[in-house]
């Protein structure tokens, strides 16, 4: 895929002050990262059910819009984004490579992980993409603990953006987390995908408040709301809470309102989702709300989508293969230690 015409939106400033092709722009560039996204996805779980793919695969699908928005609106080289099992398309939108995906789920040792740790938990901390905490919440306290350090470097004008579902936002961490942050008036952003679920458990057997983005008031954070299937919706809410937090008004939370279209993970099939959840208005599958939207608004043909989606499909093929022709990880040579600090292990003389 070409670079994003538009890599940090300021959608409230393009809708005053742009043209209507900015705004064109900016929209299309989101689609492509969502189709990227659930092309790989799709392709990751066929490769999983043939047995290629060794643990988890759990997918966005359904949430790629909330989840693009989000990176788009940080500028990479510069913010934090610490995403979870359902981001890849904000990975990709952030910056990461398609490589680095691939990569890692097949093992190879080029990736990021060099092959050590699979599916999900892989980043790059010195580009500001923290490995992700298996323990949902915790997070949130990384990136408060980042940014406060960055704080006592002198370094400002940065935002860090944390990623949480339903579930995690019961956690403890998550609430030490928001709790710190907001004391210091941490340009934070927590996104939060209600996606009804947390595993099979309902959000009506997980809190009792009306509205997740009720509980942002009692710790004197900003809230926001927004529909998560909606990608022009996301990207204007995304937008202004990345923009209040980076001016100093402290932590934001957003909380996107969507279903999961798919299990929660592939070994799961999902069938405790009711029939009238799916059918209803948070059922819809974001790509193809997306579509309509560009057609209605003449942004884009049947034959652009035609043309996107073979793009889509020949650079995962790319890092498909390239991935599954790298070496994997020699044991024998392999010199990884399970401590940073090799000296500490007891009758070790290693130094890896």
């Amino acid at each position: 895929m070409s670079e994003p015409t538009i890599t940090t939106p300021q959608l409230e400033i393009a809708r005053a002050t742009a043209t209507e092709q900015s705004l064109k722009d900016l929209f299309i560039d989101g689609y492509r990262w969502m189709l990227l996204a659930r092309t790989l996805e799709d392709k990751i779980a066929s490769l999983y059910h043939a047995g290629k793919i060794v643990g988890g695969v759990y997918l966005g699908r359904g949430q790629e819009a909330f989840s693009t928005a989000l990176g788009m609106s940080l500028q990479h080289g510069r913010d934090i984004f610490a995403p979870l099992i359902r981001d890849q398309s904000g990975r990709l939108a952030f910056g990461e490579p398609l490589l680095d995906a691939t990569r890692t789920y097949l093992g190879s040792v080029r990736g990021p992980m060099r092959g050590r740790d699979g599916n999900i938990h892989r980043g790059r901390p010195a580009e500001g993409i923290p490995a992700m905490i298996s323990h949902l919440g915790a997070m949130i306290s990384v990136v408060t603990g980042m940014l406060l350090g960055r704080r006592f470097r002198g370094i400002e004008g940065q935002v860090g953006a944390a990623t949480i579902g339903d579930g995690g936002t019961s956690t403890g961490a998550f609430h030490e987390g928001m709790n710190t942050a907001a004391i210091e008036k941490l340009p934070l952003v927590i996104a939060a995908a209600n996606n009804q679920y947390a595993y099979s458990t309902p959000n009506t057997s997980q809190f009792a408040c009306a509205d997740l983005a009720d509980r942002a008031i009692g710790y004197g954070v900003e809230p926001h709301r927004v529909d998560g299937v909606d990608l022009y919706e996301c990207l204007r809410v995304f937008s202004l809470a990345v923009e209040r937090a980076r001016e100093g008004h402290g932590p934001q939370l957003v909380v996107g309102k969507l279903l999961r279209l798919s299990g929660h993970g592939e070994h799961d099939d999902g069938s405790y989702v009711s029939k009238n959840l799916k059918d209803s208005l948070l059922g819809r599958d974001c790509i193809e709300v997306a579509q309509q939207r560009m057609i209605n608004e003449e942004w884009a043909t049947a034959v652009d989508l035609k043309a996107w989606e073979e793009e889509a499909r020949e650079k995962v093929r790319e890092a498909v293969s390239c991935a599954q022709q790298e070496p994997k990880p020699d044991p024998f040579s392999e010199r990884w230690v399970n401590l940073a600090s090799a000296w500490l292990i007891e009758g070790s003389s290693s130094h890896a």
